[in-house]
């Protein structure tokens, strides 16, 4: 009797050794980072690329750390906020966007991917992923070829006043077209993409001592602080003034 395609598969992954190690591919794929985790959070592995990128050698100095032990607090939380997402239902999540920004205060951001893995019961018991740059995805992955200048402008000019029109014409396409390849994109309209932008820096910014939600919501191109603190509040679920007593950087003063 003939194999069937699902006992050939099962037959092959349980006669793989121990220290069998696929996502060493990802090592020949460049621009591309991958980890894994376990149900409690904890990197169990990662190709060397990710390794490297968080200043780690070995893929042994990073096994067993979690995000709280390598990122800042605000991004550590963001990590594991769509890390439990995706243990709680067991969907893949894909696309994400994370954003870091660099001391000029421009975003650089990346593209993540990420996905439930699963014991030969079915249950899951930890997260798998992948992670680009946003300049390798613009290269790589066709449908951000579409929209490529409108996000270039956003990145550049998110504190100011973005017209939808003027980003839908940028790259040829109706409003419409635009809100549509947006969401196929990131799962979130060209405004969301924007504001999330604008409520990421303004989370970098009031971790800092002499931060005023004052001049953060002006500069970040809110009318005024009523109006950011409502958008903070609908996105983080705390006001800015609650965060910036939570997560501000204490600087220490000179003796």
């Amino acid at each position: 009797m003939p194999a069937t395609p699902e006992s050939l598969k099962e037959s092959f992954l349980r006669a793989l050794a121990p220290d069998s190690q696929f996502y060493r591919l990802f090592d020949h794929l460049p621009g591309i980072s991958f980890f894994a985790k376990n149900s409690r959070f904890q990197f169990i592995c990662a190709n060397q690329h990710f390794v490297e990128s968080l200043g780690y050698k070995q893929e042994q100095e990073l096994i067993g750390k979690d995000d709280f032990d390598i990122f800042p607090t605000r991004l550590a939380e963001t990590f594991r906020q769509d890390d439990s997402e995706v243990l709680r239902t067991g969907q893949a999540r894909m696309n994400l966007i994370e954003l870091f920004f660099n001391p000029q205060g421009i975003p650089d951001w990346f593209i993540t991917n990420k996905l439930p893995v699963r014991d030969r019961k079915g249950r899951v018991i930890g997260i798998m992923g992948t992670t680009q740059s946003y300049g390798h995805a613009v290269e790589t992955v066709h449908p951000y070829l579409h929209i490529e200048r409108a996000l270039t402008y956003i990145r550049q000019h998110f504190r100011e006043k973005v017209r939808v029109e003027d980003l839908a014409s940028m790259v040829h396409l109706s409003t419409r077209q635009l809100h549509r390849k947006f969401v196929e994109t990131f799962g979130v309209s060209p405004q969301a993409f924007i504001m999330k932008l604008r409520i990421q820096a303004a989370c970098d910014a009031l971790q800092h001592e002499d931060a005023q939600i004052s001049s953060i919501a002006l500069d970040l191109g809110f009318c005024d602080q009523s109006s950011f603190t409502q958008h903070f509040h609908r996105h983080i679920g705390m006001t800015p003034l609650k965060y910036q007593r939570q997560f501000r950087l204490v600087r220490k003063t000179p003796e």
